[in-house]
């Protein structure tokens, strides 16, 4: 029978229980040694190190081997025998055999077991990431490793990580170095910011690496740039500030931007750096090609959203040519979806879909440019995925312009039928961003993502017809 409420998340493709559990005293882990190793470590963290291994005949074997064939990132995991077989069609997917081997052990009475079940998987979507946006507030890289644990765990395999914006920039650049000396300092709220070095960076995409995840660098353009001024003013505008941004400043009680000067708020789209300038454009080629040298992910995201001072013309000629700039570096380009507005768009370019699951405006028409001109989308639905909503009316973190999400809401969607037109195959996958305007400490972070990250995990993993709500409570109950 199919064992719909094994407790796991995400759900698998395929799960079938044969009843009653298979006790685990001791085990031997043999096979692939890399997943072998990582076996070890985590199963010491999973169980406070109270499963030992051993070769005494009691041990449980645990068998883990790639077959080189298949669908990328599948596998099976066996346990109705004596032992445990996992193998992965390939790297990856052996390793999320075992993130779902741990999910399936439980302590019982008489110790660690599991169910004994055949679990033949495979994702639904490439593509299955999160976005943490280190310029509103900035994460160590010990926070950052915690994250990329945690969302591994889940099966997501990358990494977005926001590094610029109004309220800081946090990469280090060494052929424009005042980035980071000037353009670090401080963030959207009381915290100090910071910013990564080079050898910081390159260890958080090591690290992510390890387990299966890829890292997307976001430098944003041309919006979003008011750091940079601070860094070097005459690379970026005046302030453009509307009569809305001033009512929101007051109401918030937050200061407007003064061109030079760090700033802390969260008022958006009054920034640009200076397009008819030719000094702009071999500024973003030095950072372009200085972040893709040390990332080895096929992405460059160079933002394109919130350009609100920024006239259609501007904003055209800047896209198409920066598009093509990232291109030049071997990366494929990501833009938010404001971008497919522009018709010249570096072919090749994948779009992030940020607006609601009823397309507003022109959002359904400038996702699906993408798609037209050869690329693809990733499904970053606001009034879904983006865990710095408020899960309640009343919760004390986060933010509700594009409404309360709680976590039914964020279950509830099919990335597949928001854009009109564009099929599951042109469909890259979906991406879950963690916005930080509110977020002041990596708890901060745990009390907005989470459980919410697992309703992400399973839309990105599972396939959309065995997803069903109540199942998924009973499952996230069982996980505790």
């Amino acid at each position: 029978m199919v064992f719909t409420y094994a407790p796991l998340v995400p759900l698998p493709a395929r799960i079938t229980d044969v009843a009653g559990s298979l006790a685990i005293p001791r085990v031997r882990i043999i096979g692939d040694a890399d997943a072998a190793a990582a076996l070890r470590g985590d199963l010491a963290l999973r169980t406070a190190a109270r499963l030992p291994e051993g070769t005494d005949p009691d041990a449980v074997e645990i068998t883990l081997s790639l077959v080189g064939q298949g669908a990328q990132e599948a596998y099976t995991l066996d346990t109705r025998g004596d032992g445990i077989r996992i193998h992965g069609h390939d790297a990856a997917g052996l390793f999320y055999g075992t993130r779902t081997l741990l999910q399936l052990l439980q302590e019982t009475p008489d110790g660690w077991a599991v169910p004994r079940v055949l679990v033949d998987d495979v994702p639904r979507f490439a593509y299955r990431g999160v976005m943490l946006d280190l310029a509103r507030h900035f994460f160590s890289v010990a926070e950052i490793e915690a994250y990329i644990d945690r969302a591994s765990a889940l099966k997501f395999n990358h990494l977005h990580v926001h590094l610029t914006d109004d309220q800081g920039w946090r990469i280090q650049i060494d052929s424009w170095p005042l980035l980071t000396e000037r353009g670090s300092i401080g963030d959207a709220g009381p915290c100090a910011g910071g910013y990564l070095s080079k050898d910081d960076y390159r260890h958080v995409v090591e690290y992510a690496a390890a387990r299966h995840m890829t890292v997307v660098p976001e430098v944003d353009l041309p919006g979003h740039t008011h750091a940079v001024g601070v860094a070097y003013p005459e690379l970026v505008e005046e302030p453009w500030v509307s009569e809305t941004a001033v009512a929101e400043a007051a109401a918030l009680g937050q200061d407007l931007p003064v061109h030079g000067e760090h700033f802390a708020g969260w008022a958006v789209g009054h920034s640009s750096v200076r397009i008819h300038e030719e000094r702009t454009y071999e500024f973003v080629a030095d950072v372009l090609n200085e972040l893709a040298e040390m990332t080895p992910g096929p992405y460059l995201h160079i933002g394109g959203d919130e350009c609100l001072g920024t006239s259609a013309a501007d904003f055209a000629t800047f896209i198409a040519r920066v598009t093509r700039i990232a291109a030049a570096t071997g990366k494929t380009p990501v833009t938010w979806h404001e971008a497919g507005a522009v018709a010249d768009i570096a072919p090749g370019t994948v779009g992030q879909y940020w607006g609601s699951v009823t397309p507003q405006g022109a959002h359904a028409e400038e996702a699906a440019h993408f798609v037209a001109r050869g690329g693809a989308l990733i499904m970053s639905a606001s009034d879904r995925t983006y865990l710095d909503m408020k899960p309640s009316e009343d919760f004390p973190l986060g933010l509700s312009w594009a409404g309360v999400v709680p976590l039914r809401t964020a279950y509830d969607w099919d990335p597949a039928s928001v854009v009109p037109g564009v099929s599951e195959s042109e469909i890259l996958g979906i991406e879950a961003p963690l916005w930080t305007e509110t977020v002041d400490s990596y708890a901060d972070l745990e009390t907005l993502v989470f459980p919410r990250l697992l309703a992400h995990a399973e839309t990105a993993w599972s396939p959309q017809a065995a997803r069903d709500w109540d199942g998924f409570q009973a499952r996230v109950g069982l996980i505790g």
